[in-house]
């Protein structure tokens, strides 16, 4: 429980920073405020600036007619009735002027704001509009402000010597010798007042918050506020004890009867979620609902707390400010950005369907339902698979406009340090890509035919961008990057093999004691044993060279079983061998030796006759040469 609570009182330090910086920012936007203010209230100052040159003439000239007026004799009636006029037309003037200040003040009130008169609390008292001599509204506003934070300070001050003096010009609010405020006549239409009714509101109020500022930072108050603090602290403190415990016990509850409320979420044989993981992700889910229910609760208690003091007041709705706002620009992002959503849409299910019918149409050329001239069906697909690719990327330029942050800076730079990267790392991937639509529309094989590339031989099992896979006779899948099969030679048996048959060839060496027709036969009747072999075409026996020793003799035949070539050498190498041995030739090439008389000839015994016998050696004399 204590640690829940030493949590709860980081969080709210943790706030009280977070406060400290939005006041900051707060700060930041207040000198915005300041510079737009100050611009509508310099035009406002001109213009004022322009009327009170006509009101002091105008106060200087009314000044004379009454002094002239006054030295009149009474029996100067004419010279009477045209001063006095002459009067009246200066009190027209001065309605006007003070109309003319009305309909300028009027038009700020929407658009200008005033500086805050700020107590001892920084509460707003009133706001200063105007300029007065050489002082702006700002500099008045912070005057204003420091002179009733003295006033304040003095521990001797009488709330009932504050007054109010009349000058010609203004009414001033004093304390003994300390002017606290002066309100001109622009102020009080600022206001829509007199300037004594003014002076007298500025007056109540500069009081009244000086008693209450007073009142409230008294110790008893103190006191209290701090014994309150810490009853709302208490109060908390419970809750979260309370919490904590009825989390412990939900938690020992679920493990006892996770068995009963919970079973495996499969479908068919395939299990998604096993009740162990079900837990584990009800514990998190819960786990989360404990610190959400904190949070709430910190988020009430320190508004409470903050209530308490009069100089923290404000941090409550500086707090629900932090808060709310981040959520609030969240929302209103959302809702501005429904209309790009829409479009997005728009074009994806639009470029969905089109892409569903070129698909149809590229099926209908694979099935060869539509035939196109000069364009194979096998490169429907692989064709297919490049119009998709264009398609997509020209829906994602439509689309980008439309996605949030596309038109900022940071945005446009990460998208192009990702395309320098992705060309710089994948350059082989490109070449192998490349590769890859070339051989496609090269057509030197296709899946299952029996190829060989370089040392490579086998059945094409895959064909990709990147790689082609094939399967050797031995079982062994090898990946071949593309870019390597488009540099090397590729031998296609099967691409002939249906329609003309591909040849198979096997040379064999036989001495020149044997005729030539002789092994032709013989090495034809072989061929014909051999399965797998074709009776039309022919075979044929090709002689391809005259050794010193030995003629070489290629057997030539037919086969439609281009992926069965082990198979059908191994056959027919057998077949030679009896054929051979069945017509009496012996193969001694090319580096077999054997003497002819005195020993076992090479064919094997089940060939020979059962009265063969082991020649002797023989010698021949001539009996008459040697007498001679």
């Amino acid at each position: 429980m204590w640690k829940n609570f030493r949590n709860v009182l980081q969080g709210l330090f943790l706030l009280c920073g977070m406060n400290l910086f939005t006041y900051g920012q707060t700060d930041s936007l207040a000198l915005k405020n300041d510079s737009i203010n100050n611009a509508n209230l310099l035009e406002y100052d001109r213009k004022l600036a322009e009327v009170e040159k006509e009101r002091l003439a105008d106060s200087l000239k009314k000044a004379e007619l009454e002094a002239q007026l006054l030295k009149l004799k009474t029996t100067d009636n004419l010279q009477k009735i045209d001063l006095i006029q002459q009067l009246e037309t200066i009190k027209e003037n001065e309605k006007r002027r003070i109309a003319n200040k009305i309909a300028q003040i009027d038009s700020l009130k929407n658009t200008a704001k005033g500086y805050p008169v700020l107590g001892f609390k920084n509460d707003t008292l009133f706001y200063i509009y105007t300029k007065m001599g050489a002082a702006s509204p700002k500099e008045r506003a912070v005057s204003i402000s420091n002179k009733i934070n003295q006033l304040y300070q003095d521990d001797f001050l009488i709330e009932d010597s504050i007054r109010i003096s009349d000058t010609e010009e203004t009414y001033d609010i004093v304390y003994k010798d300390l002017i606290i405020a002066s309100v001109s006549e622009n102020d009080a239409l600022w206001y829509g007042k007199s300037k004594k009714e003014l002076s007298e509101n500025f007056q109540q109020i500069i009081k009244s918050a000086i008693v209450q500022a007073k009142d409230e930072n008294s110790w008893l108050k103190l006191l209290s506020r701090i014994g309150l603090v810490f009853f709302v602290m208490l109060v908390a403190w419970v809750f979260i004890g309370l919490i904590g415990k009825g989390y412990t016990r939900l938690v020992i509850n679920f493990d006892i009867n996770k068995e009963k409320w919970l079973q495996d979420l499969s479908y068919k044989d395939y299990t998604f979620l096993t009740v162990d993981q079900e837990t584990q992700i009800l514990l998190f889910l819960i786990k989360v609902l404990r610190w959400f229910v904190y949070f709430l609760l910190l988020y009430i208690t320190l508004p409470i707390i903050f209530s308490i003091f009069p100089f923290s007041r404000d941090w409550a709705n500086t707090l629900f400010y932090l808060i709310w706002s981040p959520f609030k620009g969240l929302l209103i992002s959302i809702w501005t950005y429904i209309p790009n959503l829409f479009k997005i849409l728009v074009i994806y299910f639009v470029m969905k369907y089109v892409i569903k019918f070129v698909k149809y149409i590229f099926q209908e050329i694979e099935a060869e339902k539509l035939v196109l001239s000069d364009f194979h069906s096998d490169w429907a697909m692989p064709t297919f698979s490049i119009v998709q690719f264009l398609l997509y990327a020209f829906m994602f330029v439509l689309i980008f406009p439309y996605l949030p942050g596309s038109e900022s800076a940071i945005f446009k730079g990460v998208s192009v340090f990702v395309g320098v990267l992705f060309s710089l790392g994948s350059s082989s991937a490109i070449s192998n890509m490349v590769a890859g639509l070339v051989i496609t529309y090269m057509r030197p094989f296709k899946i299952g035919d029996r190829i060989k590339i370089d040392n490579v031989t086998g059945d094409i099992i895959e064909k990709t961008l990147l790689v082609t896979r094939v399967r050797t006779i031995k079982n062994e899948v090898i990946t071949i990057p593309n870019s390597s099969v488009l540099t090397e030679n590729t031998t296609n048996y099967s691409i002939e093999a249906k329609d003309k048959g591909l040849i198979v060839n096997t040379t064999v060496t036989i001495g020149y004691d044997v005729p030539w027709p002789k092994v032709h036969k013989v090495l034809i009747e072989a061929a014909r044993r051999t399965d797998m072999i074709m009776d039309e075409p022919a075979p044929y026996v090709l002689q391809t060279s005259l050794e010193d020793f030995y003629v070489a003799y290629q057997i030539n035949a037919y086969t439609r079983e281009a992926s069965k070539q082990a198979l059908i050498y191994s056959s027919l190498h057998q077949n030679i061998q009896d054929v051979c041995n069945e017509s009496d030739i012996e193969i001694l090439s090319p580096h077999y030796r054997a003497a002819r008389d005195g020993n076992m000839t090479t064919i094997p015994v089940d060939y020979l006759p059962k009265d063969y016998k082991v020649p002797h050696f023989n010698f021949k004399l001539d009996k008459g040469k040697e007498e001679q």
